[in-house]
């Protein structure tokens, strides 16, 4: 991709359009690019674009205290380059044309960026993990990749009488997952809100789904997915406590592996970094996908150490 050019645009100028249909037909596209996810859960974006949209590059940004800085959305895991034919060299180009505007720079790239022999010593570059679950094979070999302690749980939840339901309201998700987040990230009330309507409006287009396993009328786990790309997004789970002994997170994804298999769909379990979750995710047969997360400080020295 010789003789490119990589300019800066305000998102008032982004062409949607144009904007979209590179997401939608780049190799590593992802949802989380699309103009509509990014407008519901960015407080602000812009974007490096290259050429006529051949390539581009989403700018999610906040300003604080005079500051401008680069941060990563909730619900939106991974970013970065996006685009056809995508090297070293092109990724490198991209990270380097962010305005030297943005004082701090704390986000996720995606799996497909890669960044080799990437020397500039300001930029710091770190590995995330991430697990997916290919689900074009019948059921019962997928089941028989799970490990024993997966196979155990998903008949204790049988065993009980745990019942699976789809559809259930995405409201029934977010109080469970607002008491089990509360802890381990920093979403605030109206994170949730613009969630709810990212999602009534991937439902209205058949792209996002809930499902639910309960007992005797009580919700025990519980889970949104979203669709695209040819991946299914275990966006956002919420479990209950009473739950955890009868293995129903088990049975929840158990289930949704079960009505999917088959199909040409990876399921993306969205991490983790978290050793436990990584456990738990690859104990369904998932393998790691890597992905770099970029971070730069160059604020002024008289506030740089508050960071």
């Amino acid at each position: 991709m010789n003789g490119t050019s990589i300019r800066y645009v305000c998102r008032s100028e982004i062409e949607d359009q144009k904007w979209d249909q590179c997401i939608r037909e780049a190799t590593n596209g992802l949802i989380y690019a699309y103009s509509f996810y990014l407008d519901r859960m960015c407080r602000h974006w812009d974007a490096l674009v290259m050429d006529d949209y051949k390539a581009v590059m989403p700018l999610t940004w906040n300003k604080k205290g005079g500051i401008h800085y680069l941060y990563q959305p909730p619900f939106t895991p991974s970013l970065g380059i996006f685009g056809n034919k995508l090297n070293a060299g092109l990724v490198r180009n991209f990270i380097l044309s962010i305005p030297k505007k943005f004082g701090l720079i704390e986000i996720n790239l995606n799996a497909g960026n890669e960044l080799k022999d990437f020397t500039n010593s300001s930029y710091q570059f770190i590995t995330r993990q991430n697990f997916v679950l290919p689900l074009n094979r019948p059921y019962n070999q997928l089941f028989n990749k799970y490990n024993d302690n997966i196979k155990r749980n998903i008949r204790k939840s049988v065993a009980v009488g745990c019942t699976i339901q789809k559809n259930i309201p995405l409201q029934d998700i977010v109080v469970l997952a607002k008491d089990q987040l509360r802890n381990l990230v920093n979403l605030k009330r109206k994170d949730f809100e613009n969630f709810q309507l990212l999602f009534n409006e991937l439902a209205s287009k058949n792209i996002a789904v809930t499902y639910g396993i309960l007992l005797n009328g009580e919700l025990l786990s519980s889970a949104a997915y979203f669709f695209s790309h040819g991946r299914a997004y275990y966006i956002l789970v919420g479990n209950h406590p009473n739950g955890k002994t009868m293995g129903t997170s088990h049975f929840l994804i158990d289930r949704f592996i079960a009505d999917h298999a088959g199909k040409d769909l990876l399921l993306d379990f969205e991490g983790s970094d978290i050793s436990s979750l990584a456990f738990f995710y690859s104990s369904f047969g998932a393998k790691p996908e890597n992905y770099p997360a970029l971070r730069l400080n160059r604020l002024p020295w008289f506030v740089k150490w508050l960071k």
